[in-house]
């Protein structure tokens, strides 16, 4: 093995130092002149394939993204903002949706909303696509993402607000929902209402595994039996509420509490808990996640763990316009909370 290596080291980031990765360390790490790295990037068929690999080895290491409008006449704002959200279907983020697009309006922004899904490697792609276009602001629902995801962010220098989830390594600004706590307080909510055999239907993200694990730790805790739990694919749906309190009550017909991670998962836990002929909530408890219009308007009506998406999306937007004129929000990291809103199910 040759002393040396061609190899560019990554470059050390973090939530509080955080710098905008340019050409010039591209060049720097690749051992090249600027405008070699400006053809690789425009015109890479005028480039050796040695130097490509080089200078892309650097690219890849440092996780810079080539600024698409640099050719562009623009001011040194974009005035536009990109807000990632794992699904729009359902109404979960409709809150947060219209705040955050009423609350930028009136600074001066546009929003841009793209829907990542929930596996990372189609987030990276659309971050790439988003970060070439330099927002004045990034808005990211959770905190899951890829160490590439993650190292793109922190290089482009661009703002970004992490919301619904919580971490102690906020990639630069957070609004926190911590899902552990969800979990318990509904676990401690259905023992308070009498309930001694818990389940939980659950979709099949990162956050919605957060609240099904918590909601087993405490009811552990609290001397019950360990509950059911089942994980059905995400975006649900009411189909999958039906089909999982079949397979809930099929591993355990003692279960008397059900927590479900959507609203729209509990609707149909209530319509098939009808169809069996189950009293809600004296033999079955049901307890849903986001506060949904539909959590209001079924009968009996849902209890819901609600999460102010009007707040996120309201204080993401003045952290964006904030960074924008230059300035820092007095906190880079606020709390959100949640509150379980009671109702006739539970």
């Amino acid at each position: 093995m040759s002393a040396t290596s061609n190899k560019p080291p990554a470059p050390p980031h973090s939530s509080i130092d955080r710098g905008k990765v340019t050409v010039r360390e591209v060049a720097r790490a690749a051992g090249v002149s600027m405008i070699t790295v400006s053809r690789v990037i425009n015109t890479p068929q005028q480039v050796s394939p040695a130097t490509l690999e080089k200078v892309n080895a650097a690219i890849n290491a440092l996780g810079y993204v080539p600024n698409l409008m640099a050719g562009a006449l623009r001011l040194s704002r974009s005035n536009l903002v990109t807000l990632l959200v794992p699904s729009v279907a359902g109404s979960l983020f409709a809150g947060m949706l219209t705040a955050l697009t009423e609350s930028l309006d009136a600074k001066g922004f546009q929003l841009m909303v793209g829907q990542s899904g929930y596996a990372t490697p189609r987030e990276d792609a659309l971050l790439r696509a988003i970060i070439g276009r330099r927002p004045d602001g990034i808005v990211l629902t959770g905190v899951m993402h890829s160490p590439q995801g993650r190292q793109l962010l922190q290089a482009s220098g661009i703002p970004v607000v992490e919301t619904w989830d919580t971490t102690s390594t906020p990639i630069d600004m957070l609004l926190s929902v911590s899902h552990e706590q969800i979990g318990a307080a509904v676990s401690t909510y259905l023992f308070d209402a009498g309930k001694k055999h818990l389940a939980v239907l659950a979709g099949d993200d990162e956050r919605a595994h957060l609240r099904a694990s918590s909601v087993v730790r405490k009811a552990l805790e609290l001397g019950l039996p360990e509950p059911v739990v089942r994980f059905v694919s995400a975006p649900t749906t009411h189909a999958q509420g039906r089909e999982g309190l079949r397979s809930l009550l099929e591993a355990d017909k003692r279960i008397d509490g059900v927590f479900c991670t959507s609203d729209l998962m509990a609707a149909g836990v209530l319509t098939e808990a009808m169809v069996q002929g189950l009293s809600v909530p004296g033999q079955l408890a049901v307890v849903g996640f986001g506060d949904m219009d539909i959590a209001a308007s079924m009968s009996p009506s849902i209890t819901s763990v609600h999460v102010d998406g009007a707040a996120i999306g309201a204080r993401a937007a003045e952290m964006i316009a904030a960074c924008a004129n230059g300035q820092r929000p007095a906190q880079s990291v606020v709390e959100i909370g949640f509150e379980i809103v009671r109702r006739e199910s539970a």
